[in-house]
């Protein structure tokens, strides 16, 4: 019988930090302290605090230890599992208190979280189905395969669950727009086409849970009638793929797959569709396309896949993180589930939580959590002391929340209001150190190379908005461009056939709402407010503040500077390409080169700049 259980987290980014070399460490190590009957290793699925990896939790302590390295075993072998000394150095500290914390539900970035999509996630091994089982698993299908399709449609619509694909449908409403739509054959869909840059909330459920996914399949299948599944997930995925065949594998061994599942007379069978990477098909009616072979573009609707989808024939799509909820609400009943979250969003929602905060990784929140909440307690604040500046929320067609709105409930309609969405869950936070413009630059630069090209507001609208944002961050920007970016945006969010379109300009039109200042500060002034762009940067060194030590000299790489060694430097202005490479070599204590807005070329400019702007020196 085992004595302690040890979960080493076995995501993607984990294993790319070396937990399988910790894995083989740990079994090398406990073999030669005659330990290996007495301690259980489990390579779980992600545990969400990926920046921290690799994870070690041990049990029943819940002690966590992180940024685990395999030379770091016999050390917690000898000391912890043996002699009971906790080993400091691998605890986790709080970055803003700076005080160590031993167990893993003490550590803010969890105790805030509610895991109820990925309540298995870190929890099991996902290639191990008596887990997912002793776990509930399969329940919530037992339950729906004794109930009607429509019993089980409703229980979905009350349940509120809303799709957390991107615009938040009503999933119990689609599920009845299908059931209702005539055919003998019908198809349930799993969008796993997870395109968000920095994105990782599908992928880390199916390589953490995947049965859950499969489950939801299962039960949407009982729901409207259909015998057959597909998931359509990147090939950049090999990781989640390997452990989905694996899931399917099990369940059709367990008969809960298969032909006459559970002995209910149900039958259902999933296929594995590995997709090419096109951001593109991750709208419904192009993912549908490439499911069947052809170009994954989208189609004008209706008919809606509801009624007309897969060849032709009625199809529910639901994303990854819906379907996972699924079994959840059959299990425990579409009350409990309804419970948490707010009047219109009930449940929970996964984000990717990356940019400028201490904490970044995979969290799961209640719906009508705040902004700042998420920010500062779970995150832990902004990076290096820095302020707050935006959230931007919903991927690359998401929308800009700026600080003023940090109390904003985080749900479908609240964010919507504000200019943003749900989107898939990508949750991007930014500082003082952000210029806006270039944000919405770079965002507007991955959804125009995305664009399918079908349709002009789409294909000639995102391309003219990015020349228009390329001009103002490079200082040749002209008045009328800002009243100009703003109708176009407008236009191709009204024009565009489908929903890659529709939200591609919402990074532009919410930094033009929020922060238009900085938009007339690069047209009006010529100046970056953030000093980021660098056409409207410019590089002094200050002449008093030199000690002439010539390490700007030897970093400039077009040799823009000269200057004696022990004598004051000088950057010539034709030759200077703004790379701040004068600045980084600078020695801090020194601080001599000073970074301003193109602007501002005089001496006296310089010093009025240093005082009045946020000039870094």
């Amino acid at each position: 019988m085992y004595e302690r259980h040890i979960l080493i987290c076995a995501g993607t980014g984990c294993i790319s930090s070396g937990a399988d070399k910790v894995q083989e460490a740990l079994i090398k190590s406990l073999q030669e302290h005659n330990l290996q009957d007495k301690v259980r290793i489990i390579m779980s699925g992600c545990h969400g605090f990926c920046e921290k990896g690799p994870l070690f939790i041990v049990f029943p302590e819940d002690v966590f230890y992180c940024g685990v390295q395999a030379e770091d075993v016999p050390e917690l072998v000898e000391e912890y599992l043996i002699k009971g000394n906790m080993v400091e150095r691998l605890l986790y500290k709080d970055p803003v208190s700076e005080e160590i914390v031993i167990n893993h539900d003490k550590i803010m970035f969890y105790s805030k979280q509610q895991r109820l999509a990925l309540r298995n996630c870190g929890v099991i091994d996902p290639e191990n189905i008596d887990e997912y089982i002793i776990r509930g698993g399969y329940l919530g299908l037992k339950n729906a395969l004794k109930m009607e399709p429509s019993e089980v449609v409703e229980e979905i619509k009350s349940s509120g669950l809303r799709g957390r694909g991107g615009a938040g449908f009503p999933t119990g409403m689609k599920w009845q727009f299908c059931l209702s739509s005539e055919g003998a054959k019908k198809y349930v869909v799993c969008n796993a086409d997870e395109g968000d840059p920095g994105a990782f909330m599908d992928r880390s459920l199916l390589e953490g849970d995947p049965h859950a996914v499969l489950e939801g399949m299962m039960i949407t299948g009982q729901a409207i009638n259909a015998d057959e599944g597909y998931i359509y997930v990147r090939s950049e995925y090999p990781l989640a793929i390997q452990r989905l065949r694996t899931a399917i594998r099990q369940a059709e061994e367990y008969g809960m797959l298969g032909e006459n599942i559970l002995g209910f007379g149900f039958n259902f069978k999933v296929k594995i569709k590995e997709g090419a990477g096109a951001f593109v098909c991750g709208e419904e009616t192009a993912l549908l396309a490439s499911i069947e072979g052809r170009r994954g573009v989208p189609r004008h609707r209706p008919p809606f896949p509801a009624v007309e989808g897969l060849w032709n024939k009625p199809t529910v799509i639901n994303n990854v993180e819906t379907l996972a909820n699924v079994p959840l609400i059959l299990r425990r009943g579409a009350e409990q589930f309804a419970s948490v979250g707010t009047e219109g969003s009930k449940g929970t929602k996964v984000f990717a939580l990356t940019g400028k905060v201490n904490n970044t990784g995979l969290v799961e929140v209640p719906m009508g959590i705040t902004i700042r909440e998420v920010v500062f307690d779970i995150g832990g604040g902004i990076r290096f002391g820095k302020k707050f500046k935006a959230a931007q929320i919903g991927g690359p067609s998401g929308g800009c929340i700026p600080e003023e709105h940090l109390d904003l409930p985080i749900d479908f309609d609240s964010l919507t209001a504000a200019g943003a969405m749900m989107g898939s869950g990508g949750l991007v936070v930014v500082d003082e150190d952000t210029c806006m413009v270039d944000l919405a630059r770079y965002f507007l630069s991955f959804t125009k190379k995305e664009s399918c090209g079908q349709c002009i507001p789409c294909r000639i609208g995102t391309n003219q908005m990015y020349d228009i944002l390329e001009d103002i961050t490079e200082g040749r920007g002209k008045p009328e461009d800002v009243a100009l970016l703003e109708e176009l945006a407008t236009a191709v969010k009204k024009g565009s056939m489908c929903g890659l379109g529709q939200t591609a300009p919402n990074p532009v039109l919410t930094t033009l709402r929020y922060f238009r200042d900085e938009y007339e500060a690069h047209v009006n002034e010529k100046r970056c407010p953030a000093l980021v762009c660098k056409p409207l940067l410019q590089y002094y060194i200050d002449a008093e503040k030199c000690i002439g030590c010539q390490r700007c000299i030897k970093a400039c790489p077009v040799d823009a500077i000269t200057g004696e060694k022990k004598q004051p430097h000088e950057i010539d202005q034709e030759l200077c390409t703004q790379c701040s490479a004068c600045f980084d070599a600078c020695p801090k204590k020194v601080s001599a080169v000073v970074v301003v807005s193109e602007g501002l070329k005089t001496e006296e400019e310089v010093e009025v700049c240093e005082e009045g702007c946020k000039c870094q020196s």
